[in-house]
């Protein structure tokens, strides 16, 4: 196991859970190994990512985060309930999301979050919004950055070999 502390140029891998406080449910969760250059890009909340420095591989870390300082306060405005007829059918499944755009031709993100016979309840408050919940990680990795990692943010994959392929025009 290594014993570089993470610490700004180092390259990370972890996974995390993201858990609510009140439920214990599991919100989120990456599995996969989830790889970046610390210091160069924030790729989680940033209270997060302090609590990450001086950490070592092999550690696990919970972070309490209050969403409501993350996104604001919960705006009820933003909820809107709409008669299930007058919702297009390919909208009538919970957890879909859809790009709604206001007079000004400013767009946002909104979420089905409930689909009876009656009604479709959708939602433009971030999922997390006005919840506690724990961010659980699991430090993999903690190593040297490269000069190539440094400079995307992030570990760079070989692209696939195409030596002796013939490119063809395309017209």
């Amino acid at each position: 196991m290594s014993d570089e502390t993470i610490a700004d140029g180092k390259y990370v891998e972890l996974t995390y859970k993201v858990i609510d406080q009140s439920s214990g449910g599991v919100l989120t969760q990456v599995e996969y190994p989830l790889g970046y250059v610390h210091g160069t890009n924030e790729i989680l909340a940033p209270s997060v990512m302090a609590e990450l420095e001086g950490k070592t591989a092999g550690e696990v870390i919970e972070v309490p985060i209050d969403c409501s300082q993350l996104y604001g306060p919960r705006n009820e405005s933003l909820v809107i309930t709409e008669r299930t007829q007058d919702v297009p059918e390919e909208y009538r499944e919970v957890g879909m999301s859809i790009l709604m755009e206001n007079e000004q031709g400013q767009t946002k993100s909104f979420l089905v979050t409930h689909v009876d016979r009656r009604t479709v309840i959708i939602d433009g408050n971030n999922p997390l919004c006005g919840r506690e919940v724990v961010f659980r990680l699991e430090i993999l990795l903690v190593r040297d950055a490269t000069d190539e990692e440094i400079q995307y943010g992030g570990k760079v994959e070989a692209g696939p070999d195409l030596e002796g392929v013939t490119q063809v025009p395309i017209h």
